[in-house]
């Protein structure tokens, strides 16, 4: 089978390897779609620490794909299911998993990052992940393209819930990006009064009107914070959520709120992204009531709870998957995925339509 292999920053390598073994107690998912993230951009280029130097792995986390083998002791799925792998397996042990947050557990595992991921034509679900729930059944509705963008949709849906988001609410969202794009969907499900978006980039800004937003605001020349507040009558808007890794935004951000508004910290900071300490007016904190949250990846509740909103129909994904690659194209699908130039970057590896009869429907057509 081919695989696209991370060596080292900067070095990945197409190459061809045997297919998995099953084991007693795994699953093996013939992938049929799988996305770009702008984590796989972030260990393409300078590495993880939980992939030793020296160590080669199969990056790709937002997958979709067919079950073409499952192990003697498997139980719940069967060949020919169509399934989707959210990337975070927890210990099962410590106490966030007991809680449902597989997504904070100290000791974790990943596909893509510390087991092999999607951007390869077979992918092998260890034990460990089939028995902590993290092979999901995709509804009829949602074909496999659409299916690989639940995961990074499962992460905002996260960070919107920590804001609850509601109808009075005038929302600011930071970053025109995919994960912008995302939160935009959500918070007009969730029926925001006004959806504001800012971004340096007026290409991928312009996108945002057909997601929802109501304002769109070019930050590449203005104050952030004077752009909102005139925007807003100089009241500010009552839920923040910064979707572009940068310490300016995020002390804005904090500025930009109304009295009692609150913030999610979607984006984290990286070594390049400037301090790694942000200065932040904690007497405003104080005084105007406002509420500071983060949040990273998702837990497997919220996954099931993103991909029932998608396969309700509830939001449409397909929107933001602007360009498709070939397995053998992954280099030039990450360098559009660094360009900005669209939204998602997908990799085909085979039929991503939803209404394309299964292994277990031909099977029954050929008996």
């Amino acid at each position: 089978m081919r695989a696209a292999v991370f060596h080292e920053p900067g070095v990945m390598v197409l190459e061809d390897r045997p297919i998995p073994e099953v084991g007693r107690g795994d699953v093996l998912v013939r992938m049929r779609a799988a996305s770009v993230c702008g984590t796989d951009l972030r260990i393409s280029r300078h590495g993880h620490f939980k992939i030793a130097p020296g160590e080669h792995r199969v990056q790709g986390h937002e997958m979709a794909g067919e079950i073409v083998a499952i192990g003697d002791d498997v139980t719940g799925h069967a060949v020919g299911d169509r399934v989707a792998v959210p990337p975070n397996v927890g210990c099962g042990r410590c106490a966030f998993c007991r809680r449902g947050l597989n997504n904070m557990c100290p000791d974790y595992e990943a596909f893509g990052v510390s087991l092999d991921g999607g951007f390869q034509e077979y992918l092998l679900v260890p034990e460990i992940a089939v028995q902590r729930g993290n092979v999901f059944s995709l509804p009829e509705t949602v074909g496999y393209a659409e299916a690989a963008l639940v995961e990074p949709f499962s992460c905002c849906l996260r960070g919107v819930r920590s804001v609850g988001v509601g109808p009075d609410d005038d929302v600011l969202v930071v970053g025109a990006g995919p994960i912008g794009a995302f939160t935009v969907l959500l918070a007009r499900l969730a029926g925001a009064r006004r959806i504001l978006v800012a971004n340096r980039s007026r290409g991928r800004l312009e996108r945002m009107t057909a997601f929802g937003a109501d304002t769109l605001i070019d930050a590449g020349g203005r104050d952030l914070v004077a752009a909102v507040l005139a925007e807003t009558d100089g009241r500010g808007v009552d839920v923040a959520i910064t979707a572009a890794s940068s310490p300016q935004v995020q002390a804005d951000a904090v500025q930009a709120l109304a009295t009692h508004g609150r913030l999610n910290f979607f984006a984290g900071l990286s070594g390049t992204d400037g301090p790694a300490t942000v200065p932040i007016d904690t007497n405003r904190v104080h005084y105007k009531g406002l509420t500071l949250t983060g949040t990273t990846g998702s837990s497997n509740d919220d996954y099931a709870a993103a991909l029932a909103i998608v396969g309700e129909g509830r939001v449409d994904l397909s929107g933001l998957l602007t360009r498709t690659f070939d397995l053998d194209d992954i280099a030039e699908a990450f360098a559009y995925a660094s360009s900005g130039a669209g939204m998602k970057a997908g990799i085909s590896l085979g039929s991503d339509t939803f209404d394309r009869p299964t292994a277990r429907e031909q099977a029954g057509a050929l008996a």
